[in-house]
Formats: C-alpha cells, sequence, structure tokens
C-alpha cells in the first residue's frame, strides 16, 4: 500500500524525471517559436495549422478536426485562423458537405509558405532534439511520448498523412 505522504510529493528519480521533463515541457516551445518568427514570421502554433493543410487531402480540413490536431479551442484556432487569412495562406469556407461546419483550405501561397519554413524548422528541431538522441533513445523517446499523449488524451496523438507528392517534378 503506498504511503500517502509519499504519494502527495515526488522524491529522488521520479523528481529528477519530472523535473526534467517539466524543463523541456517550459523551454521547448519558445525555441521553436523565436526560429519560425525569426525565419517566416509563424509562430509554432501557426506553422502547424499550414503542416497539417499542406498534408492533408486537397489541402483542406474541417476546423473542427484542426483544432483537434492541434489540440486547440476553435476560439483559438479561429484567431490563428484569421491571422493566417490576412497573409493570404489559408481562406474559411462553408463544408459544401454540411454547411454546418467550416472547411481552412490552405492557399498556395500558404503552401509556400509551409514548404519554405518546413526545412529550417526541421534543422532547428534536429539540432535541439533529434541529434542528441541514438536511433535506440529517438525511438524510446517516440513510444514514451506516445505513452503519455494517450494518458492525457485516449485518441491519441495527430498522425501526419503521408507526404504530399512533389508538384515540381515532372510526373510527381
Amino acid at each position: 500500500m503506498t504511503d500517502p505522504q509519499t504519494a502527495a510529493e515526488l522524491t529522488g528519480e521520479d523528481l529528477e524525471t519530472w523535473s526534467a521533463l517539466a524543463t523541456v515541457l517550459e523551454w521547448l516551445p519558445p525555441a521553436l517559436d523565436a526560429q519560425l518568427q525569426r525565419d517566416a514570421g509563424l509562430t509554432h502554433f501557426e506553422y502547424g495549422i499550414l503542416y497539417a493543410l499542406d498534408r492533408a487531402p486537397e489541402g483542406t480540413l474541417r476546423m473542427s478536426v484542426l483544432a483537434d490536431y492541434a489540440n486547440s479551442s476553435l476560439s483559438r484556432l479561429s484567431r490563428a485562423a484569421t491571422r493566417l487569412e490576412s497573409r493570404g495562406w489559408l481562406r474559411r469556407t462553408p463544408d459544401p458537405a454540411d454547411g454546418r461546419f467550416t472547411l481552412a483550405v490552405l492557399t498556395a501561397a500558404g503552401r509556400r509558405t509551409a514548404e519554405e519554413a518546413g526545412p529550417g524548422h526541421v534543422r532547428h528541431v534536429r539540432r535541439l532534439v533529434l541529434d542528441r538522441l541514438t536511433p535506440a533513445q529517438n525511438r524510446q523517446l517516440r513510444d514514451i511520448s506516445r505513452l503519455i499523449a494517450q494518458g492525457i488524451r485516449a485518441e491519441g496523438a495527430y498522425q501526419p498523412a503521408p507526404a504530399p507528392v512533389d508538384r515540381a517534378r515532372p510526373g510527381g
């Protein structure tokens, strides 16, 4: 049986593990935002929206689905969509299949922005996280992250669709 005093506080390795994770959770988002702001004029949240749309069929998702992918409220997503619309990177339109829903549609300019922001973001993610890990640690981090995500949300995390075909290549 667990001692109530022990259960009420973290100590030893549990405290060290939690402190390390909490630090990453606090430090990583601003580091990602700073790079994307500097290089592409986007927040990480906005980039995530463009990224998800870039990989969606026809660059289109229902706002409710996009909010779920982004772990966002519809109001937060709507404010971000308004900023992205003002830059010409996405547009919103009623869903022709069901007018109660709104679709977010990636524009050609939005696709270019996502594609141009991607390489710098990937380099930054590699430098901050992935390159610091061995292949085995990378798999462990992925597995551990999925377990934690499942504990938070039963349906788990966003799984991107396969990357779109390269439109610049003939036959692509």
